[in-house]
């Protein structure tokens, strides 16, 4: 299996173990107290590998060491990605993002600020796809060697912020029938070459905001001060003043690691909450859960939750009856 000579140059960690294995794929779990994550590794051409990625955690420690030489291709579908770079910063991967790197610096936390992330790696390993490609495709236009020149200069991922021609390419790949998967996975694959050698940067770089581990600490605790009693509210100017953070950074801060300004943030969080209440307890009245969720006036709680879910509170919970 052509996985075999991939596995001979990475270590994915002790935290991470072998499910199950076939002739058309591997499927491996990481597990933590925090949650667990599901990476099923798909062989395209030789030296060529897509990974679906799922996972359902707070974070994670990664121990993944690697002697190859890779060039990766991540997109994020559902969700985000916080990655601490080495001068102490943090950066966001975030749902539409696409992201190039070489893996140099692929091991140390991870965190899934939203508690999930669900995305497809597309990884090469230089040495050997750079062989056969060309063999495989005569006259395949786009040289490994090229993207790596362009979008790998420094050890920081490359973030392309989210574009309808990346949404094409690989809203395609979540949904893919079994019985075309090997074919399908190489046109895919080399879809996104082309895309990616053809890509104008000056039009699509994004410079993405970076934040301290400070910064990102205070926002986290402002995080859990929030959610911890939703019955309680605060303005954007107590919270600064509480947690010594400029206004502007909070608002900027909170965006960046939580995915949605702060208040539009806290009403989906509430009337998803509410939403879990209404499914799971049957004894709790909706006025009681409104209550729970800081509504003091059950038709704006309806209201709410209406705009939000799509159903009136009373609709939701019929609909699990």
């Amino acid at each position: 299996m052509m996985l075999d000579k991939f596995d001979d140059k990475v270590a994915w960690g002790a935290n991470v173990q072998e499910i199950i294995e076939t002739e058309d794929c591997k499927v491996m779990k990481m597990h933590d107290e925090s949650g667990e994550g599901v990476m099923t590794v798909y062989p395209v051409f030789p030296g060529v590998f897509i990974m679906y990625n799922d996972f359902h955690m707070k974070g994670c420690y990664s121990n993944f060491q690697s002697t190859a030489n890779l060039l990766c291709i991540d997109h994020c579908r559902e969700g985000r990605i916080e990655m601490q770079l080495g001068d102490g910063s943090y950066i966001y991967l975030e749902t539409g993002d696409l992201r190039v790197d070489r893996r140099a610096k692929h091991n140390g936390q991870f965190s899934f600020p939203l508690n999930h992330y669900h995305g497809i790696s597309v990884c090469f390993q230089h040495d050997i796809a750079r062989q056969h490609l060309p063999e495989m495709m005569k006259d395949f236009p786009v040289s490994l060697n090229g993207l790596v020149s362009k979008y790998c200069e420094t050890s920081v991922p490359f973030v392309i912020p989210g574009d309808p021609s990346i949404e094409h390419i690989f809203s395609e790949l979540y949904n893919v029938p079994s019985k075309i998967k090997k074919t399908y996975f190489k046109i895919k694959v080399l879809e996104l070459l082309l895309y990616l050698d053809a890509l104008e940067l000056s039009t699509h770089k994004e410079e993405r905001p970076y934040f301290y581990k400070s910064q990102v600490e205070k926002i986290k605790a402002i995080h859990a001060l929030l959610t911890a009693d939703l019955t309680k509210n605060y303005t954007l100017e107590e919270l600064a003043f509480r947690y010594d953070i400029a206004l502007t950074q909070l608002k900027n801060c909170f965006k960046s690691v939580y995915g949605s300004p702060l208040y539009t943030y806290m009403k989906t969080y509430k009337m998803n909450y509410a939403a879990t209440l209404l499914k799971t307890n049957s004894t709790l009245k909706i006025v009681d859960i409104a209550g729970m969720v800081g509504y003091d006036n059950p038709s704006k709680f309806a209201s709410a939750f209406k705009k939000e879910m799509g159903k009136t509170p009373l609709e939701y919970r019929k609909s699990f009856v």
